[in-house]
């Protein structure tokens, strides 16, 4: 590796503060990327990295502290000041325009002559490897090349700071080597690379130095000799894990032969393959893995959202064909989505109207009043401690917590058999997550089985009474029984050595 300790700062944040609606997000963090060095920055879900990110890039203003770019005072209001000073990021899905050529991709917007820009973007493809034909459409051509597109377009702008996020998430492994040498011919240049990455066996192959956030706090921060996986992952669980820690007890009931609630068979989609499991009454299944692993997208096909699928899945005993998120509940099936502000709540609306909109649809109820829409919805919310003035009350001013607790009334009001729940404490508060907590149990207590998708392995472990983790879009299972916080999130966050028992998750242990 690159010994960057004698280069100096690409760019330092020193005691960064960032608070939302009173509530710090980050809480005076002091961090540096040098110049020609590749640091990796890790963090579990809240743990204030895509806030630190977006303070570096310009999305956000910190609320307090001071950044410095090249060893200068730095402020941005927004992105275009970043690229200004240098900073330029990669996202993990490349900003490609499609019908584009790749050439019209990477000098659009660029002051000169053209033949001027064409010559530079060519000089630059060939020093970091970008093999293309420059008249293909930028939609053509594959995702890792898509990534280098947008790598050579930061160069052409001069960028001195490179931010990949998640780069490797949808390469090969032949691809993930090749831009490991091509991050090293970057470095030797002098740029600084920002690597944000899940993957533990790539951080450690392929970075200088390692920081990780927790809790809006960086907890470590040293060069990768010495690190091992089992530290990482050490560094990013709580501080204080509590019961938080501890695997749920399997409740023997279970394991008996309860025909499944909702079952997939080779289930395979644009983000994952081959996927089967069984959910059965009164049963909590947690599927656990990191942004990008493919959970989210299981769950939009499992409920009909995304129908470009093979493979079955059976709801109650029968299987699902031609499916849609309306068959899917009319056959005892409830979603609560990852999104609650763009697929799951009526922001402008009174709350009565999310919480009866799903009993309407599938024909519960006849046309409502507002009287007997009102009166609905109140039963939703005495039971989920939905805390508001009305039903009429407008979604958009209640706090985070009872929008969410709104979009699960929503789900609960088809009285299902079975129920997705798709990160379903993100973005709320502890009272509101414990209350979210209680209304899981009260539905196994009722016999209605629970698949919860989250990236909170704290919350996984808490929860559920057997563990699949996603990883790459395969499904595994950690093996019979309960898991610990510490086991989960070894297998999620792909540690190298970590057995796993490969996809059969049929089986009903």
């Amino acid at each position: 590796m690159l010994d960057a300790s004698t280069r100096p700062a690409a760019v330092t944040l020193r005691d960064i503060w960032k608070v939302f609606d009173g509530v710090p997000v980050l809480r005076g963090i002091d961090f540096e990327l040098r110049a020609g060095e590749v640091h990796a920055l890790l963090g579990g879900n809240g743990s204030g990295k895509s806030t630190t990110v977006k303070i570096i890039t310009g999305a956000y203003r910190p609320t307090e502290g001071r950044i410095e770019v090249m060893g200068k005072l730095a402020s941005f209001a927004r992105p275009s000041e970043a690229h200004a000073r240098g900073i330029y990021m990669v996202p993990q899905e490349p900003q490609i325009f499609p019908s584009l050529s790749v050439l019209e991709n990477l000098t659009m917007g660029l002051a000169g002559d053209a033949a001027s820009n064409e010559a530079r973007a060519r000089a630059l493809a060939d020093e970091i490897g970008l093999s293309v034909d420059f008249a293909a459409t930028g939609g053509s051509i594959s995702i890792a090349n898509q990534q280098l597109v947008e790598i050579v377009r930061g160069l052409m702008r001069n960028a001195k700071v490179l931010i990949l996020d998640e780069p490797t998430s949808s390469l090969t492994r032949r691809e993930v080597n090749s831009l490991a040498l091509q991050m090293r011919a970057l470095t030797a240049r002098g740029i600084a690379i920002l690597f944000i990455s899940h993957r533990l066996d790539e951080v450690l192959e392929f970075s200088d130095r390692v920081s990780v956030l927790r809790d809006g706090s960086f907890v470590l921060s040293a060069p990768v000799a010495g690190l091992t996986p089992e530290g990482l992952i050490e560094a990013m669980l709580p501080s204080d894990l509590g019961q938080a820690g501890a695997a749920r007890p399997a409740r023997p009931a279970l394991t008996g032969d309860s025909a499944p609630v909702l079952e997939l068979r080779g289930l395979s989609g644009r983000a994952f393959r081959d996927v089967s499991l069984t959910l059965r009454p009164g049963e909590v299944v947690g599927l656990a893995g990191v942004v990008g692993s493919g959970r989210t997208e299981l769950a939009e096909a499992i409920f009909g959202i995304d129908p470009e699928v093979t493979g079955e899945v059976w709801i109650g005993g029968q299987q699902v064909t031609a499916r849609t998120p309306r068959r899917c509940m009319e056959m005892g099936l409830a979603y609560l989505p990852e999104d609650r502000h763009a697929h799951g709540i009526f922001l402008e609306l009174p709350a009565a109207q999310t919480i009866s909109a799903s009993a309407l649809a599938l024909g519960q109820r006849a046309l409502l009043s507002r009287r007997r829409e009102e009166d609905f919805a109140q039963g939703f919310i005495g039971r989920l401690r939905i805390k508001l003035t009305s039903a009429q009350q407008v979604a958009r001013t209640l706090s985070g917590g009872n929008q969410q607790k709104v979009v699960l009334a929503k789900a609960l009001a088809l009285n299902p058999r079975a129920v997705i729940l798709d990160e379903p404490t993100r973005g709320i508060d502890a009272s509101a997550r414990q209350d979210v907590y209680r209304i899981i149990r009260e539905l196994t207590d009722a016999g209605v089985g629970v698949l919860v998708i989250s990236s909170e392995m704290a919350e996984i472990a808490q929860l559920a009474d057997r563990v699949l983790v996603m990883k790459r879009g395969v499904l595994s299972r950690l093996g019979d029984g309960a898991q610990s916080l510490e086991q989960i999130s070894a297998a999620a966050f792909d540690a190298p050595g970590r057995a796993t028992d490969t996809q059969n998750p049929a089986v009903p242990s």
